[in-house]
């Protein structure tokens, strides 16, 4: 059975719907690729969008393509930053989540929820979760770290879909706190 694979850190950003996006950055614009990311489909854009809480505001990129739901993806450190509530979340899972302002060049939005603390999460296709003996919604653990800062993650939840390139996803406190940089390999503890 296989058991190493891909860590990579997943920086803070944001998903926008094609209507917010509008508003931020004018009518008739569209997402810039700047770089396909690892996941397929995904990609970082040239825009930047300010996110304005209450205690303080980040810049960071959007992910494409557009979503149906407005979604900002930041660290639990950078939710004190922002002034708000730390809520850890799989992606999509936005019920009860804080708020915040979307500023851009052309205008901004408030959302009145939809900024999360990613769940550390791993990526599976159908066949890859067989290779690696996991299903769905598994709750494994992942060894990964630098020299001198090998740290296991436990509570890392599997998503298998044929949308998805194997891969495990850390936020930036995760990965400093294991000393990663760049991409590196894990290994999956069941």
């Amino acid at each position: 059975m296989k058991s190493t694979i891909m860590v990579e850190t997943s920086a803070h950003h944001l998903h926008v719907t094609a209507e917010t996006f509008a508003t931020l950055f004018g009518e008739g614009k569209s997402l810039t690729n700047k770089k396909d990311l690892s996941q397929p489909g995904q990609f970082a854009c040239v825009e930047k969008v300010t996110v304005v809480g209450p205690k303080g505001e980040i810049t960071m990129s959007i992910l494409g393509p557009f979503r149906p739901e407005d979604q900002v993806e930041i660290s639990m450190t950078e939710t004190r930053k922002l002034g708000v509530v730390g809520v850890i979340r799989e992606s999509g899972d936005l019920a009860g989540t804080p708020g915040c302002i979307l500023r851009g060049p052309e205008g901004e939005v408030e959302i009145d929820h939809g900024v999360i603390v990613a769940k550390r999460h791993i990526h599976l296709t159908p066949d890859t979760a067989v290779e690696y003996g996991v299903e769905d919604k598994q709750i494994v653990k992942v060894a990964v770290g630098g020299e001198g800062r090998k740290v296991i993650f436990d509570d890392v939840i599997v998503r298998v879909s044929p949308k998805y390139a194997p891969a495990v996803h850390l936020d930036t406190d995760e990965a400093n706190a294991a000393g990663l940089t760049g991409t590196t390999d894990g290994e999956i503890i069941l």
